[in-house]
């Protein structure tokens, strides 16, 4: 696991080791740059295979290629003997050599053949070309600019301390951001600055564009499911698999243990294929609606396992803003800072962390992907109240009941859009100009491309390359990395995507409602009462935060409001704020907009 970074024919090679040392926690064993002629290429690395032979940048024999690697490739044992059968030597134990080798053979053909979260770059020297790849469903980040040479990095930190980079907000990404609370590929909040969307490919040489490819797309649904019992005996082994492959690390490794199935399913594959009972990790709230404690240490005493149960920390609003402004860009869901704090006490005891993430989307977890443009026909006199509400004739607050099909789904989909008024009208907070280059018209196009049926199966596909990619991942990344803990995701390795994604919705759904695949492993696997419940997110008691130890800092950022975001319209913000206090507005937009003045105290950007 590293940081990367590189610098090809920029004017900013003198920034190199500034630059690096923005992303060293992703990588605080090592950090070392390669520098020759117009390439300079860097890693921060934390040691987990191969401490000692894994070093990066690392050459190849002959010299030609210079690779840098963020991630683990959990199928490079395999590889490695397909490499070796082709002639290949190798000299360490290490996946990043794998790839250096598998580029040299395979070439842009190398991605497709990989089963591991990843984001990697060659620098051909031969070519004085650069390839860069990133995995299938976006668990490591990739940024670049193809401005005056081509820089890169793994997060956008690294471009502010670029002397001279031009630091102009995207307001495209800040429309994203406002709508969704995050930034979608392949917009980021620099202007100059793009994200390699998932599963795709990047081609560099100076003087040309960079040209982007994908060599991965997400299979459509069969038409049938398989029997039943099938069904949940090959996910059952895809599991099994894939937690197999993501156990390999010398150092210690252990799993977060939330108490719920997605998370007690890891942990019961890991202590089946490791032969031993795990280390886990669960955070205590003191809020019981919020502490799902019990049924943590239920499946660790099931399993045997070595159990942590770590205080949620009284993070106040120092702590908050410190957090908050520690992210190379604004990410508002609200269970950032406890997951960072809980990454921050778990990398006291190991350096690798198994997580459930991507149980959810994969499985059906999420109620609305049952809510279905079918569901809400047309009804009399909408169309002519929509048209009465949009001239101001009707109140703002009646747009949503003039909406219906896709169109309603679209609004729910969306904390802020193109509806010309009511709550969710971007036009509210945004000021005119800053609303006519945000786009807002383009609000959900990228959801809409991916979600072309509006049906449970398209509403399930769009969620891997917008929430689960950008909002989930993104989180997961940013708040163990911060910490110099890596968090692997086994629900989404190849073994389980490959299980998973060719099934018919339906497969997902039975009177119990989503995840109907999971809960039937769970009641195979797990204690019955951490399966027979209801579905408990990892929630935040934004609520009490909000009126307690947030509530200084995040009045003395809205007070600044003007200076900070001279793009929004300040008054409709604050009043926001007050709505969510008394109760009646959005809590989620109102934090929204609290995450982005927090973070821009420390990210002044040109407007």
């Amino acid at each position: 696991m590293c940081g990367i970074l590189g610098l090809i024919g920029t004017p900013w090679q003198q920034d190199a080791r500034a630059a690096l040392a923005a992303i060293v926690t992703r990588g605080p064993d090592e950090q070392q740059l390669f520098t020759e002629s117009e390439a300079c290429l860097g890693t921060t690395r934390l040691r987990i295979i191969d401490l000692e032979g894994g070093g990066q940048p690392m050459r190849s024999a002959d010299g030609r290629y210079v690779l840098v690697h963020n991630g683990e490739i959990y199928n490079f044992r395999e590889l490695r003997a397909e490499l070796e059968a082709l002639g290949h030597a190798f000299a360490t134990r290490s996946d990043t050599e794998v790839l250096l080798h598998g580029y040299a053979a395979w070439g842009d053909a190398l991605p497709a053949r990989l089963d591991g979260m990843f984001a990697f770059a060659v620098w051909d020297t031969h070519e004085r070309a650069l390839f860069a790849a990133r995995d299938r469903l976006g668990v490591k980040p990739f940024f670049y600019a193809a401005r005056d040479g081509l820089a890169f990095a793994s997060t956008l930190a690294p471009f502010f301390v670029l002397r001279g980079f031009p630091l102009a907000i995207d307001y495209e990404a800040l429309r994203d951001y406002l709508a969704f609370q995050v930034c979608l590929a392949p917009h980021s909040f620099l202007a100059e600055v793009r994200q390699l969307p998932p599963a795709c490919r990047l081609r560099w040489r100076q003087g040309r564009q960079a040209e982007l490819s994908r060599y991965w797309e997400i299979p459509q649904p069969a038409p049938r499911a398989p029997a039943r019992e099938d069904i949940v005996r090959q996910v059952d082994g895809a599991l099994r698999e894939s937690v197999r492959r993501q156990l390999v690390a010398d150092v210690p490794l252990g799993a977060f243990l939330s108490g719920g199935i997605d998370s007690g399913l890891m942990v019961h594959y890991m202590a089946e294929a490791a032969g031993r009972p795990p280390e886990t990790f669960t955070m205590a709230f003191a809020q019981a609606e919020f502490d799902e404690t019990p049924y943590a240490q239920l499946i660790a005493q099931a399993h045997g396992c070595r159990h942590h149960v770590l205080e949620a920390p009284a993070i106040d609003g120092a702590a908050f803003s410190s957090a908050i402004q520690a992210l190379d860009q604004p990410l508002a869901d609200p269970a950032y800072v406890m997951t960072s704090a809980l990454s921050a006490l778990t990398r006291k005891h190991v350096t690798v962390a198994i997580s459930g993430d991507g149980g959810d989307e994969l499985f059906g977890g999420y109620a609305r992907f049952a809510d279905q443009a079918a569901d809400h026909p047309a009804r009399a006199g909408q169309r002519t109240a929509r048209r009465l509400v949009e001239a101001g004739v009707l109140p703002g607050a009646l747009m949503r009941r003039t909406l219906h099909g896709e169109e309603l789904l679209h609004y729910r989909r969306a904390e802020l859009g193109p509806w010309k008024r009511g709550r969710k009208s971007m036009g509210r907070y945004l000021a005119p100009e800053a609303l006519a280059r945000a786009r807002p018209e383009r609000t959900l196009a990228l959801w809409r491309s991916l979600a072309d049926g509006m049906d449970t199966a398209s509403l399930m596909r769009a969620d891997l390359w917008t929430y689960l990619s950008e909002n989930c991942l993104a989180k997961a990344d940013r708040a163990s990395m911060a910490h110099g803990l890596e968090a692997r995701v086994p629900m989404l390795g190849n073994p389980v995507l490959e299980a998973v994604l060719g099934l018919p919705a339906g497969a997902h759904f039975d009177r119990g409602g989503g995840k109907a695949i999971l809960r039937e492993l769970a009641a195979r696997h797990l204690p019955e009462a951490a399966w027979q419940r209801e579905k408990h997110g990892f929630s935040v008691p934004l609520r009490e935060l909000f009126a307690g130890p947030w509530r200084a800092a995040a009045e003395a950022a809205l007070a600044r409001c003007e200076s900070l975001a001279p793009f929004l319209h300040a008054q409709a913000v604050r009043s926001l704020w007050a709505s969510a206090l008394r109760g009646r507005g959005s809590r989620r937009l109102a934090y929204t907009f609290v995450v982005l003045l927090l973070w821009l105290e420390k990210h002044r950007l040109a407007c």
